[in-house]
């Protein structure tokens, strides 16, 4: 029973990277948009390797229609690098949020304005999110930090179905 739920996961692998990186990036926009939660710099650049992982899942859904395996596989083990990626940037966000180390330039605010009007101009424009300033959590645990999480987990699941579905194949 448990062995057929794990094949049947793994061969759902290209749709299940899609989905979960579909609802990692609408949590994001939708914590910015409806809970108005402005990200940092940071947080954007979180966003980035979800949206290289759905493109990488939109492609494997095409390259598995057309019997592409050997190159889904591969494109299952790049997901996996970018979901690395993307909890490498995110634990470097947790650890600014923890006070751990100290952040880029960007994280503090630096806004490049010449003069006192232009920073005026900038900072009312937009929303000033610090780094360093945890802006949400549950149980203690803030959004990178579950970013942290979710990604070595798509990590680890992309690598393992790489593997799985080349072994499944093979045997077949």
């Amino acid at each position: 029973m448990l062995e057929h739920l794990i094949d049947r996961t793994v061969q759902n692998a290209p749709k299940l990277v899609l989905a979960a990186s579909i609802v990692a990036l609408a949590s994001a926009y939708g914590s910015q948009i409806i809970d108005g939660l402005h990200p940092c710099v940071l947080c954007l650049y979180q966003r980035v390797p979800y949206a290289i992982a759905i493109a990488l899942g939109l492609g494997m859904l095409v390259l598995e229609a057309r019997g592409r395996t050997d190159v889904v596989r591969l494109m299952l083990a790049l997901a996996g690098v970018t979901f690395l990626v993307g909890s490498s940037i995110a634990f470097f966000h947790m650890g600014i949020e923890q006070h751990w180390w100290q952040g880029t330039e960007e994280c503090v605010g630096t806004t490049g304005a010449t003069t006192l009007a232009e920073l005026e101009a900038q900072i009312m424009a937009s929303p000033l999110t610090r780094c360093d300033e945890v802006s949400w959590s549950l149980f203690g645990v803030s959004m990178a930090g579950y970013n942290v999480i979710a990604s070595v987990v798509l990590a680890g699941f992309s690598f393992y179905a790489a593997t799985a579905q080349k072994g499944a194949r093979s045997s077949a």
